[in-house]
Parts: structure tokens; C-alpha cells; sequence
């Protein structure tokens, strides 16, 4: 079976949140169930310089009105995935973020950007594509892709089936009307049936309306977004195509995440011997300024710096958690109030309050390790991976009960506890209120020693692995089949 993947990142090529991790992480274990699944991405300055055995395959020219463009083929630094980068110097060779410039404001010519990228991954889809290899079908992920199931499904001729993957349904690429020339889509899909969106082009909206068969990175996710408060006024979309739309939720590289042999971390430890662990929280003290002292509860936070996320919620209770001694250790980068007020929450709590903006991925891992508990507030979370992560660095996580978080976290409930299943804290209100009951109770159980190995133990042992997640996509290929008209 040979599937296309096409996504804005992919890690460890380029990366800005939980859609790379899981674009590369799901290509390569899919690879071990028989699946040749190679990516098509942006030919950003790091992923041409990290693109292993690059090699030109195809020369576009002007074709479609963008500028010179090219095909790059290679293959991942950390796997035998094959990847395909577009090449377009004006559109994708640029300092700043793959969707933003260094003052963090989105680039003005987004729409044209992943319209190119699109435009690109159905030719390779179609009889004229200029590669010997022909995917049987074509998966595309977050709005930056979702033109490709549109410009498939509205051709002429053969295609291939068509998934599309909604990682975060507040991400739509809403563009003016103006950009809908460009997307070499027929004008009949510019209705409420397809790409337009209260006057506008909404590029989330051509997947939606036109994949084969939808899917997003959680079961209770799935069900959340067909409902008003989580839908962003897609939730009449969503509910239509109840029966096409399906939760998987992710995995996580248990080869790049594993306590035993990271790298990244001064200590190795496992479920059975955990002093590598109480190495970690001080070798994480020292590296951020913070009180060397092994009994004070250190909370660690990572994560875009957004409304989403609830960071305003954490700010909110921080005198509370500072009187009581408690740690907080930050590092994320997004809203500039966000950050602003977090570096000088740090600045004014010396050895209290460690804050980094930016991401750094050797330090993601170094606060996991380290940390004796991980905070994720969010106000909604399609799925996430730091609640992952953490419970496998025996850290449990703190984290609202919605979307994956509600899924991959099992509360510390006095009967979980009992059966050996409680693996963090979830609390059921966005509220300061809530977060801080949660944070009470997770505190008064810390101080058990007993109690909190067995719920360390707990989420160190579950199996958060590709391998279950990549076999419900590959059965979904299955379903819809090869090649049909």
C-alpha cells in the first residue's frame, strides 16, 4: 500500500508544534505495518538542510503561476521515510516560522503558499504526475493541505481516495474571496457546500466537504467539535459528516521519549529504579536557577503561549502556588502578553519561577524528566502529546478532562488509585477555581510517598505507542480501497 502524506511539517524536518511529531512518527510506523508512506512538505531552510540524499525529480517551472518551482526527493534524518520537498525559494525560503515571520505575524501570502503546496501534491496524485510512483492513496493534514482532497475530488478523470486529518479545528486558513482564483478549484465551490465560509475561503472547510473520509486525533475530540462550543462554527459540518468522521487518537515515538536511553536527560531511570528521576529534578534546578531542594514540588508547563492552552489560568493562581513554595518551570512562546507576563513572573520569583520563550526540544525532554508534576490547562486539546510524554517520565499531568487529554489521562480517583489505573489529575471546569482544587489535590497525594509510585507506575506503564493508532489508519485505507474514478 502507498500513501501520500501531505502536511506543512513533518519533525524532525521542520516543527513548530504536535503536527510535526505526528506526521513523522505515524509515516514511519506505518512503514513497519507495510505501508510506504511518504511525505510532501515545504521546502522550508531546515528541511533542506536536514533532508538526507536530496535529489531533483521533477522541474515544475512557472506551471502554476507561482514562480520557479521544484521537487526535491530524500529521505528523513531518523528514518527510511521518503520525503518530497517543494521547492520554492520566494514562497518557502525564509527566516521565521513556517507560517509566521520573527515579529510572530502570519505571512501575508499564506493562501498562496500552501495553495502551491497543494497544487503540487495532487499532480503527483493524478496521470500526469512526473514521478514512476503513484500513491493508491493521498492523506492530507490541518488546513495548510486540505485544498488537496478539493483539487482531487473536482478533476476529471482517475484519483486516488482521499483522507484529511483535522489536528486543531481553530486553525481554519480563512483567506478573503479574493484568493479563490488561485486554488484551481472549479467556481462551483465557492458555496456553502464547499470552500466559502461567510463570505470568505475557508481552506479547513475544502477538506471537510470534500475527503473521502475525515478523521481528528481523539475520539472525544471527534464527538466534541460536532457540538457548538468546540466546533468554531463547524459544527453543522462536522455533524453532517458524523458518519465519515472517525477519532484515532495519537501516538508518541516511545524510541525518541524513553527515560531509560534519552539522551537528552542527565540520568537514565525506569518504572523499577527511579533515582535517575530525583537526578533529573536536580540537574533541572540547577540548569534554570531555581532552588536546589529536592522535596519542593516542581511543576513544569510547555506549550504555544495561547488562550487555548489556559497559561492565563496558571498566571491567575501563581501567588497562591508561590506562597506554598511550589516550583513552575515554563517554556513555550505564542501570545506576547502571555510571554511577557511569564518572564516577569520569573523575574520578580528568582529561584521560584524559571521561564524560557522559544522552543527548545533537548529542554522539553530535560522538564519532563525533571519535573515532579506536568500542567496542561487547556481549555480544549484535540489530543496532545506532553500529557504523553509525561506519564512515561513518571510525571503526572495535570490536565482538563477534554478532547485527548480526557482520553489518555485516568484521574486519581480513590478507586483508580486502589486498582493501580490512576496515571495523573483531570479537573472539568476552564475555571481558576478548578485548576486550583486539582492542584490541592495532587499536592496532598505527593506528599504520600507510597500512593504516588504506584500512580507514577501506572503511567510510565501504559502503552502510548504508534503501533495500535497506526493500524486503525491502515484498516481506514483498507476500507476505502485503491484507485476509483
Amino acid at each position: 500500500m502507498r500513501v501520500l502524506f501531505a502536511a506543512s511539517e513533518a519533525y524532525p524536518l521542520a516543527k513548530t508544534g504536535g503536527l510535526a511529531d505526528v506526521v513523522g512518527s505515524l509515516a514511519a510506523a506505518l512503514g513497519e505495518l507495510d505501508v510506504e508512506t511518504r511525505i510532501i512538505m515545504p521546502g522550508y531552510p531546515s528541511a533542506l538542510k536536514h533532508m538526507q540524499r536530496a535529489r531533483v525529480k521533477a522541474d515544475f517551472g512557472d506551471l502554476f503561476g507561482f514562480g520557479p518551482t521544484t521537487l526535491l526527493a530524500g529521505t528523513m534524518p531518523n528514518s527510511p521515510v521518503g520525503v518530497y520537498l517543494v521547492r520554492n525559494a520566494e514562497l518557502f525560503e525564509r527566516t521565521g516560522s513556517p507560517y509566521a515571520d520573527a515579529t510572530g505575524a502570519d505571512w501575508p501570502d499564506n493562501a498562496r503558499r500552501f495553495t502551491l503546496l497543494c497544487r503540487v501534491a495532487a499532480a503527483l496524485a493524478t496521470e500526469h504526475s512526473p514521478l514512476n510512483w503513484h500513491p493508491d492513496l493521498v492523506h492530507a493534514h490541518d488546513w495548510q493541505t486540505a485544498l488537496v482532497p478539493a483539487l482531487l475530488a473536482t478533476r476529471r478523470g482517475g484519483r486516488p481516495p482521499t483522507v484529511f486529518s483535522i489536528h486543531n479545528v481553530a486553525f481554519q486558513g480563512i483567506f478573503p474571496a479574493s484568493v479563490f482564483p488561485e486554488l484551481g478549484l472549479p467556481q462551483s465551490a465557492f458555496s456553502i457546500d464547499g470552500v466559502e465560509f461567510y463570505g470568505n475561503v475557508s481552506l479547513l472547510k475544502a477538506g471537510l466537504a470534500y475527503a473521502d473520509r475525515l478523521t481528528t486525533v481523539s475520539p472525544t475530540y471527534a464527538r466534541e467539535i460536532q457540538e457548538p462550543r468546540f466546533g468554531m462554527g463547524l459544527d453543522g459540518v462536522f455533524a453532517a459528516r458524523s458518519a465519515d468522521l472517525t477519532g484515532i487518537v495519537n501516538g508518541i515515538d516511545e524510541r525518541l521519549w524513553d527515560p531509560t536511553r534519552d539522551p537528552h536527560i542527565p540520568a537514565h531511570y525506569s518504572v523499577e529504579h527511579l533515582e535517575g528521576k530525583r537526578a533529573c529534578k536536580a540537574a533541572l534546578q540547577q540548569e534554570l536557577g531555581l532552588r536546589e531542594e529536592a522535596t519542593v514540588p516542581l511543576i513544569a508547563m510547555i506549550g504555544r503561549m495561547t488562550e487555548q492552552k489556559g497559561q492565563d489560568l496558571v498566571l491567575g493562581i501563581a501567588p497562591w502556588l508561590l506562597a506554598r513554595g511550589v516550583q513552575l518551570a515554563v517554556l513555550g512562546s505564542g501570545d506576547r502578553a502571555l510571554e511577557s507576563a511569564f518572564v516577569t513572573l520569573a523575574k520578580d520569583h528568582r529561584g521560584s519561577v524559571a521561564t524560557r520563550i522559544g522552543y527548545d526540544e533537548p529542554l522539553a525532554h530535560r522538564l519532563e524528566a525533571g519535573a515532579d508534576l506536568f500542567l496542561m490547562p487547556s481549555r480544549f486539546e484535540p489530543c496532545g502529546l506532553n500529557q504523553m510524554y509525561s506519564q512515561r517520565y513518571g510525571t503526572p499531568p495535570i490536565v482538563h478532562a477534554v478532547g485527548g487529554l480526557a482520553d489518555t489521562v485516568t484521574d486519581a480517583g480513590a478507586q483508580a488509585i486502589a486498582s493501580g489505573q490512576a496515571s495523573g489529575f483531570a479537573f472539568t471546569e476552564p475555571t481558576q477555581e478548578a485548576l486550583l482544587a486539582a492542584i490541592m489535590r495532587t499536592l496532598t497525594l505527593l506528599r504520600n510517598a507510597q500512593t504516588w509510585q504506584r500512580i507514577q507506575a501506572a503511567g510510565m506503564r501504559r502503552d502510548f505507542g504508534w503501533h495500535r493508532s497506526a493500524a486503525r489508519y491502515r484498516r481506514l485505507y483498507a476500507e476505502l480501497g485503491g484507485y476509483r474514478s
